[in-house]
């Protein structure tokens, strides 16, 4: 496991656009960060619901010029295969995607859902922020 790239889950990168608590631990380390494309659409779905239109979606986006990944087949067997171990957490298609791409980069996750603090999952290590 690597310390060198950081996945990042909708709710750090919406912790770091709304200067919410652990926005510091994120903006740290955004330079070595991703995200999947999976969870960057749930941030823009977050943003849309308040009212943002589309076009600032896309240039607070460009701001950070983040590292998007797309989502893969490799990544939909791993999520495919997490619901069992996850699905008393209550974690979403998009959490799992986004320990998906962990699992596969051998990379940290972090997150703001202190929920995913008591996982336990084998190969994929997060970090919640708050």
């Amino acid at each position: 496991m690597t310390d060198n790239v950081v996945v990042l889950d909708a709710s750090a990168l919406l912790a770091l656009l709304f200067n919410g608590a652990g926005a510091d631990i994120v903006a740290a380390r955004l330079t070595t960060s991703v995200i999947g494309a999976v969870n960057l659409s749930e941030v823009a779905a977050t943003l849309a619901d308040l009212g943002m239109p589309e076009a600032a979606i896309t240039a607070t986006f460009a701001e950070f010029d983040l590292d998007v990944r797309a989502f893969d087949a490799g990544q939909a067997r791993v999520a495919g295969a997490l619901r069992a171990a996850t699905r008393a957490y209550g974690l979403s298609l998009g959490d799992r995607a986004c320990l998906a791409l962990a699992h596969q980069l051998q990379a940290v996750v972090f997150t703001a859902d202190r929920a995913w603090a008591g996982l336990g999952l084998d190969g994929i290590r997060v970090t919640v922020i708050r």
